[in-house]
């Protein structure tokens, strides 16, 4: 909700020093690029039409899928298929794995065309079997990514560290600082 009662109690469960209710679509746009002239970068969580200018404002938007209008769903980053935000941590070692897989593809993929180049000009395979190894080359990097389907599988009852307490000087710049708009 966009109440202000609502907004400090889930300030007060997630730890945020700041929050702010009963805003307006645009007094959420101007709170959002507020904190992010400051350097801090912004995660704006909402569900509906009136959170999409806020959502799109900010470095990520996540919309509530569920509940979410379709307009804040597709103005948003990332859409959550549910409304349990305690599965952004898993949301964000999901990612960080997709992330490394890509990477992983991406040198494999050069090296090994590089390498397959190499030796069909030196001579030493001919065009069928460079194909072949192209396609080989192809189906591993599908292998390598299906384990992602495996880690989202080990992910799924994964629970953060709690969180260290917190120091007098405040968040540094760069980090993300939860905000609610």
């Amino acid at each position: 909700g966009d109440r202000q009662p609502v907004a400090t109690r889930v300030a007060a469960e997630i730890g945020c020093e700041e929050a702010k209710g009963d805003c307006l679509p645009q007094n959420k746009v101007e709170f959002v690029r507020a904190v992010k002239a400051k350097g801090y970068k912004v995660a704006v969580i909402g569900d509906g039409v009136n959170d999409a200018p806020a959502l799109a404002a900010g470095d990520i938007g996540i919309a509530m899928g569920a509940a979410g209008s379709e307009v804040a769903i597709h103005s948003a980053t990332i859409a959550l298929m549910n409304n349990d935000l305690r599965r952004l941590p898993f949301l964000v070692k999901l990612s960080q794995s997709t992330r490394a897989v890509i990477n992983q593809n991406f040198l494999f993929g050069v090296f090994f065309i590089i390498a397959g180049l190499t030796a069909t000009a030196m001579g030493y395979i001919g065009p069928i079997v460079a194909a072949l190894l192209h396609n080989v080359g192809s189906l591993i990097v599908i292998f390598n990514s299906a384990r992602l389907v495996r880690k989202g599988e080990e992910l799924e009852h994964y629970h953060p560290e709690p969180a260290a307490p917190k120091s007098d000087s405040g968040a540094q710049p760069g980090k993300l600082v939860p905000e609610m708009a």
